[in-house]
């Protein structure tokens, strides 16, 4: 028998293992895709697009019944499903197997989505906040939402989360998507002030692809959809991938968390005595809460899935961050073909699983897309690091067959929404099978798309971006934005967060200048805390005075111009090494000039360290294009945006005086 388990193959031999047996029934599946309606919307058509063209003008309908869903999720320290009861989202296209993850919305520029919520959970005694602070979590049932990248209208029935859609409310919102959106990977979820974290991290998030088919020419850049094709034409193999942390805690008979006799929260329903297991109090999220709870970053609704490939083949990953508030470094490694089952393992015992299977180098893939948006050159690396809110569009080859880990890799402190050094974590197992083996994944991918972009380029720009292939997989025929140059910076902006600990409850809050000290403040739905003006370009300076945090605006994507350590290293250089804090952190490296719409403001100052010491300064331009009217900006750890970490921002028109007409406060 030794000697037959030898002559394997390592494919094989994984699959004759007890491990891919056990994984076969939570293979990875994207999530449901909305279907589209048929006929034309009830709105002026828009003006045709020459032919051949993209459609434009189609719409898109969505209902999202908003109640608490009875089901089941996959624990793998017990080999077990846990009974579960959560907030989620049913209706259309909702996969009834897997509830816990929205269906996907697919649309092209143009295009009208709307999504009618129908809130059918029960009234909630937290609403108002018992205490009339706003910054206390509250209304936990009441909701709203929000299409977060999205480059449409604040306002109105549009992405507007400024509204509030009380349990026994319907509501329909509305996205017109003009004609020239970006094609990227975008994603929506529940955004109302008070009980965002909690919702989310029930599940209440769902991917929105906005596909292009808009070729580059001599005057207009075009959709990196075009190029990314296999040899016969087809679009590349595509994954979509909703990365969800569903911190669920044990509840009691009347529905509240379950906690010892020390105060601390009991994750596990105790064996032998019946229990249910739900997401119910903001005591579940906090630094180190993640770790704590045993849970595993969920891909799709299922927990430690298996992923079918094959070895050679050029995938595209979209990948979404629609957790709540730990980073997820994400990494591939080969996974011994005899390695132990991988289906029971407590998280603890995880990072020694890893160290003794997950072995050899990294294995390299080329990221072209951050928060949507293309790169203006594919960046190899062989670890991307997602914090909540980012996306990252990513080509992955698997270069021979056999299986491979998929793995949240460790994070130094500083680097991490813990703010402690995370242990490794396994999100998974990819299957490769038989293919093409290859040995320079760089080199095979840059072939491919060559030879896609001679195949389907228009003649007048194929040898350009032809060319800029070969250079290093440049794409700057596909960036959706232009440079923000010098010259057209006329405004500054100023931001600083802040964790005021001196207070009981502690002070999550935002300063609009850099000051000694800023001043800090809470959120205060009453109050417009930035007043910009249509048209303009601002330059903004990002700090964080205590901890690390994701920085995200709405309406308006940045781009990053500058990341300086606290000795003024720009680290945001292809080759630069953030070391300031005495480990390699590998998420800044290679961001200058990217756009984005979500960016970690990191900071080395630690609760109990002195003030001003390791702080980074970030700086990003942006412009205000198109729309008006009243957003927000906060911390994407979204426990802090329901504390008061988050301000009211304003986009007026020009008043023809150098100044900006005053927008009518929500």
């Amino acid at each position: 028998m030794a000697v037959a388990l030898a002559a394997m193959t390592p494919l094989a031999l994984w699959s004759a293992s007890p491990a891919r047996a056990a994984v076969e029934e939570r293979v990875v599946e994207d999530p449901p895709r909305l279907e589209l309606r048929k006929g034309p919307p009830p709105r002026m058509t828009l003006m045709p697009r020459p032919t051949p063209g993209p459609r434009v003008g189609m719409e898109r309908e969505l209902d999202l019944n908003i109640v608490y869903t009875d089901s089941q999720l996959y624990n793998p320290a017990t080999g077990k499903y846990d009974k579960v009861r959560l907030r989620s989202y049913v209706g259309t296209d909702t996969n009834p197997n897997r509830p816990f993850v929205a269906p996907t919305i697919e649309v092209t520029p143009g295009d009208t989505v709307r999504i009618t919520l129908n809130n059918k959970l029960p009234a909630d005694p937290s609403c108002p906040s018992p205490d009339g602070d706003v910054n206390t979590p509250h209304c936990l049932n009441s909701t709203n939402l929000h299409g977060h990248g999205l480059w449409i209208s604040p306002t109105g029935n549009s992405d507007n989360v400024l509204l509030t859609i009380n349990p026994g409310v319907s509501f329909q919102y509305e996205y017109n998507l003009p004609p020239d959106h970006p094609a990227g990977t975008y994603w929506y979820h529940s955004h109302l002030h008070g009980s965002t974290a909690l919702q989310v991290s029930s599940g209440m998030a769902g991917a929105l692809i906005v596909r292009g088919d808009r070729l580059p020419s001599d005057t207009a850049n075009g959709d990196i959809d075009t190029l990314l094709k296999n040899p016969n034409g087809q679009p590349l193999r595509e994954r979509v991938l909703v990365l969800q942390q569903i911190q669920y805690a044990c509840l009691d008979e009347n529905g509240n968390v379950l906690k010892d006799g020390n105060g601390q929260i009991v994750w596990n329903c105790p064996d032998g005595k019946a229990g249910i297991h739900g997401v119910e109090s903001y005591d579940q999220f906090g630094p180190g809460s993640w770790p704590l709870s045993g849970r595993y970053t969920s891909i799709n609704g299922a927990v430690l899935p298996t992923f079918k490939a094959r070895a050679g083949e050029i995938e595209r990953w979209r990948m979404i961050h629609a957790g709540v508030r730990d980073t997820i470094s994400l990494q591939f490694r080969r996974l011994k073909a005899d390695a132990p089952r991988v289906p029971k393992l407590r998280a603890a015992e995880v990072d020694r699983f890893i160290g003794d299977n997950c072995v050899g180098d990294p294995v390299p893939f080329h990221v072209i897309a951050e928060d949507g948006l293309t790169r203006a050159a594919a960046w190899q690396t062989p670890v991307t690091v997602l914090q909540p809110g980012y996306r990252s569009d990513a080509l992955v080859v698997f270069p021979e067959a056999g299986p491979y880990c998929v793995i949240d890799t460790s994070a130094p402190a500083e680097a991490s929404v813990s703010q402690s050094a995370e242990s490794r974590q396994l999100l998974g197992v990819v299957v490769a099978g038989p293919g093409r083996k290859v040995q320079d994944v760089h080199a095979h991918l840059t072939k491919q798309l060559v030879a896609a972009a001679q195949r389907a380029m228009p003649v007048a720009i194929r040898s350009k971006v032809v060319s800029d292939l070969k250079d290093g997989l440049k794409l700057t025929r596909f960036t959706p934005h232009p440079d923000i140059a010098d010259s057209e910076v006329n405004g500054k902006q100023e931001l600083a967060f802040y964790i005021d600990l001196s207070k009981t409850p502690f002070l999550f809050e935002v300063s609009n200048d850099l000051g000694s000290p800023p001043d800090f403040k809470p959120y205060d739905p009453n109050r417009i805390d930035r007043n910009l003006t249509l048209g303009s370009v601002d330059e903004w300076t990002l700090q964080s005075h205590l901890v690390s945090h994701p920085f995200h605006i709405h309406v308006n994507p940045f781009q990053i111009v500058k990341i300086l350590d606290p000795n003024g290293k720009d680290v945001s250089w292809p080759g630069a090494v953030d070391d300031a804090g005495g480990t390699v952190d590998p998420q800044y490296r290679g961001l200058k000039g990217v756009w984005k719409d979500t960016l970690w403001v990191k900071s080395l100052i630690a609760p109990g360290a002195p003030p001003q010491s390791g702080i980074y300064t970030l700086v990003v331009r942006t412009r205000y294009q198109r729309y008006i009217g009243e957003f927000v900006l906060h911390c994407h750890i979204l426990d802090h945006e329901d504390r008061g970490m988050m301000q009211n921002v304003a986009i007026g028109i020009p008043d023809g005086k150098g100044g900006t007409a005053v927008v009518a406060h929500h």
